[in-house]
């Protein structure tokens, strides 16, 4: 049997617990764990370039099938030689199954929609209505079965059919090194029925979009595929679809659904018990500092988020002392860096004053700056985090983190 695309290796585990260090190998290169995966929606990190995301040693991105499905279409993608060639990024690549969009579209259609339940949200917006005459037609933009979803496109309201084997036809024209089969997303309030209906479609859905897969040889030979482990915040529902899926012969696992924040730990360290030791699990959907270390420490091995590059746009910004708006007072005449000891281009470059001004005066630069800084403290985290479990010092470094973020 020839070698799979993508393959996981261990170097170390946490002596007390399951998190560990290993290297996910691409096509198109190595990926060193625990690893912030930038989200490039559009085949765009937004406000940033690729060059800068080189620089700040960015090691992996994941774009969204939806939307370059939608615009510019896949073919064109395809054309130029998949996602990352198309953008100008060399390092490895990911594209998601575009389930949460098609939520975003049907259920969650006119919410604000996040991975954490409400009253916890870092608050993401969903889908933009394109037209109320259309929205009023079923009621939805998207209306799911058991064979796929029927969806109008935000953009111009034209109709549009996703299966999961479209989804994975699509994804092999996106060229994306990993890629994820198709699920459905329910609300993080959903009744435990209708989660457990939700789940139980997702795991014929990871069938199907595994068969697709396999029986495309070229693509099988260039692109690996994670299946999703679903279920809320259900640790029963978590429990049955990580065996499913676990019994599945998928290259990785993505982690997605809801969680609330007092049991993520318990839901993580249930998935990641059953799951296949060797294989990669990426957290969908959460990165925020705090949530990392939890997250790192039940054993996962890569994790995508929006925050950075959305705070980055408005002004908000991570420092070791917490997050901060630039427009607030303190920096308006701050003639230092945005964060005391930070490395990144941003604070080597420019000051707290500059950075502030952008933001007042509306200048597009400041958003670049922002998302900048706030990339280079989330990657920075997790390069930190890793050389911790390599030196035997995660806990200390851990609670120091928190006493200090906290502060």
């Amino acid at each position: 049997m020839s070698k799979r695309p993508v393959t996981f290796s261990i170097e170390k585990k946490l002596a007390n617990g399951m998190g560990r260090v290993g290297v996910i190998q691409t096509p198109h290169g190595p990926i060193e764990t625990p690893a912030f995966i930038a989200v490039g929606t559009k085949a765009t990190v937004k406000a940033t370039t690729p060059e800068q995301l080189n620089r700040l040693g960015l090691q992996s991105l994941i774009a969204n099938t939806y939307h370059l499905y939608l615009q510019p279409g896949e073919e064109v993608v395809e054309k130029a030689g998949g996602v990352g060639k198309f953008m100008g990024w060399s390092g490895p690549t990911m594209t998601d199954s575009g389930g949460f969009q098609v939520f975003s579209l049907g259920e969650g259609f006119g919410k604000k929609i996040s991975k954490f339940t409400p009253e916890e949200a870092s608050l993401e917006e969903g889908v933009t209505v394109f037209d109320e005459d259309i929205a009023s037609q079923h009621g939805k933009l998207a209306i799911v079965d058991d064979e796929g979803v029927s969806f109008t496109s935000h953009l111009d309201g034209s109709l549009h059919r996703f299966t999961p084997e479209r989804s994975i036809e699509i994804q092999h024209k996106l060229g994306a090194d990993i890629i994820f089969a198709f699920d459905e997303f329910r609300a993080p309030d959903a009744a435990h029925r209708d989660q457990k209906e939700a789940m139980e479609r997702t795991h014929s859905w990871a069938k199907r979009s595994l068969t697709a897969h396999r029986g495309n040889v070229r693509k099988n030979a260039a692109q690996g595929i994670y299946g999703i482990v679903q279920g809320g915040r259900h640790h029963d529902l978590r429990k049955m679809s990580a065996e499913t899926l676990a019994a599945m012969d998928f290259d990785g696992y993505g982690i997605g659904g809801t969680f609330s924040k007092d049991d993520l730990v318990g839901t993580l360290e249930i998935v990641s018990k059953i799951l296949p030791e060797g294989k990669p699990r990426h957290l969908l959907g959460i990165g925020e500092p705090e949530d990392l270390f939890i997250a790192v420490a039940a054993g996962m091995d890569t994790f995508d988020c929006v925050a950075p590059t959305r705070m980055g746009r408005t002004g908000q910004i991570y420092t070791k002392g917490g997050k901060r708006d630039v427009t607030s007072t303190i920096y308006r005449t701050n003639s230092g860096p945005l964060d005391d000891g930070c490395a990144c281009e941003t604070c080597i470059t420019y000051t707290a004053a500059y950075v502030s001004h952008l933001f007042r005066a509306k200048e597009m630069l400041g958003a670049t700056l922002a998302s900048i800084h706030n990339l280079h403290f989330i990657i920075s985290l997790l390069r930190n985090i890793r050389h911790s479990i390599l030196e035997g010092t995660f806990e200390q470094f851990r609670d120091e983190f928190a006493r200090v973020y906290r502060s």
